[in-house]
């Protein structure tokens, strides 16, 4: 199964907007500030004032906030829902090397959601964000290898990216990884 945003935006999407303030030291005070700012308000549940101050950011190129605005517009905080939006919002994020935008981006267009749905763009996603080590886009990387979407069906390399998910000790990759293994000759595992 491939793993979506939607689940884990009501359950991680603190979690992943305080793992983007993190990634905010290196910018200018001001900005820092004005990052800062967005994030009490977002915290605050006063999305408009969190998007008064990082839309500014993210229309001037910081990847964070563009980040931000797309889960903002994938969840309708804020703003009315809107997938293509969330999704040209991750792009940007995306195309700076922001991992979990790249993550999120692959997962649109893994299930068309956004974007037209196109299994090569996700693969293409997901291996950005796989190779600064996001477990779930490995996992999804382990799927489309599996299941031959977006790229030639290969069991091996479909245990590679299971493995290389599982080895944080989360059950479900751990399970995928194991589900694979079993259908595989010996040798190949």
């Amino acid at each position: 199964m491939i793993t979506h945003p939607r689940p884990w935006f009501t359950s991680g999407l603190m979690a992943m907007l305080l793992f983007a303030a993190l990634h905010v030291g290196a910018l200018s005070p001001a900005t820092a500030a004005d990052f800062d700012k967005g994030m009490t308000a977002y915290r605050s549940g006063d999305y408009q004032a969190a998007l008064a101050e990082w839309r500014p950011l993210a229309e001037s190129g910081h990847s964070t906030a563009q980040y931000n605005l797309g889960l903002m517009y994938a969840q309708g905080m804020g703003v009315p829902q809107d997938y293509a939006m969330a999704a040209a919002w991750y792009r940007r994020a995306a195309e700076q090397g922001h991992a979990a935008a790249q993550y999120n981006l692959g997962v649109m267009y893994d299930i068309g959601q956004g974007v037209a749905k196109n299994h090569n763009q996700a693969l293409a996603w997901y291996r950005k964000a796989a190779a600064q080590g996001d477990i779930k886009a490995q996992n999804n990387l382990g799927l489309l290898y599996e299941f031959g979407h977006g790229a030639l069906q290969d069991f091996v390399i479909a245990h590679v990216w299971y493995n290389l998910a599982a080895l944080k000790g989360n059950e479900s990759r751990i399970r995928n990884r194991d589900r694979l293994a079993a259908k595989m000759p010996q040798e190949a595992t």
